[in-house]
């Protein structure tokens, strides 16, 4: 291979890209462990850059805030298909995308009061996120049943809504457990537990 042909835009483009994979999973996993207002270089120690990376990359962090909420969206939103096709049943994918989804709420740490800010970026991200998501979810609902797995009487937004409340709800206490009280709740939708009168 020539040196031009090692060089080509082709190849810059992918090694762009994986770059840009690598600092959003390390600043997903930062802002779990710090919030999002984590100094910029514990995302570069992470992803194994240097700080001037990750500012071409995302020039202010709104910007990087922005774009891990979208990636983060984006794995959770393409996990469906794959769980519906992988597990060993529509009410188990049900459980394992909401696991998925659980996680993306926590990586959310702090978000929301970002999101309160005048910052253009940060004003289309909840259509998007609802745009995303739903459809998923109610996928999945739907195949589990069509299966019978699961109660008929809840929908994607009643039971996303739900979850997020549960996830909100005992943040910073240690006593609170958002992801057994989120099993206990899906627990609670499937089929095994419809009182039949």
């Amino acid at each position: 291979m020539t040196g031009s042909a090692a060089n080509s835009p082709v190849r810059k483009r992918a090694d762009a890209a994986r770059n840009e994979q690598a600092l959003l999973d390390a600043a997903a996993a930062v802002f779990i462990e710090s919030g999002v207002q984590a100094p910029v270089r514990d995302i570069a120690a992470r992803a194994g850059v240097g700080m001037g990376t990750i500012y071409r990359h995302f020039p202010t962090r709104a910007d990087l805030i922005v774009a891990v909420y979208r990636h983060q969206v984006e794995a959770c939103a393409n996990a469906g298909s794959a769980l519906l096709a992988s597990a060993e049943s529509p009410y188990a994918a049900v459980q394992q995308w909401i696991g998925r989804f659980v996680d993306f709420l926590v990586t959310k740490h702090g978000l929301a009061a970002v999101m309160r800010s005048d910052d253009a970026g940060f004003a289309a991200l909840h259509s998007y996120f609802l745009d995303r998501l739903v459809p998923v979810c109610d996928k999945l609902l739907r195949a589990a049943a069509n299966r019978h797995q699961i109660r008929l009487d809840v929908g994607a937004f009643e039971l996303m809504y739900a979850v997020g409340n549960l996830c909100a709800g005992g943040e910073g206490d240690a006593r609170y457990d958002a992801r057994h009280v989120v099993g206990l709740l899906l627990d609670g939708l499937h089929s095994r537990n419809v009182v039949r009168r």
